[in-house]
């Protein structure tokens, strides 16, 4: 399987609205950190999650965390 590409070594706040969002786990989305459709030639598709309340969440930049799409610090030791 292949690596993700590092979007950015930390991770994206955002402030969400209630509703589903699709995290892009490749990478490559133009639309960091959502999923623009990019991973049609990987091995990666979006990881889809909900958000029930209006709220600031940190998604993972790196691509490599455990905790898909929230950060889990695993960009400290890349």
């Amino acid at each position: 399987m292949s690596e993700p590409v590092i979007a950015q070594k930390g991770p994206y706040a955002v402030e969400l609205e209630p509703g589903d969002y699709f995290w892009c786990a490749c990478g490559q989305s133009a639309n960091q950190p959502f999923c623009d459709g990019s991973h049609k030639d990987t091995d990666f598709g979006p990881v889809k999650f909900t958000i029930n309340e209006k709220k600031t969440v940190h998604l993972c930049g790196c691509k490599h965390t455990a905790d898909k799409p929230y950060c889990d610090g695993t960009h400290n030791k890349l």
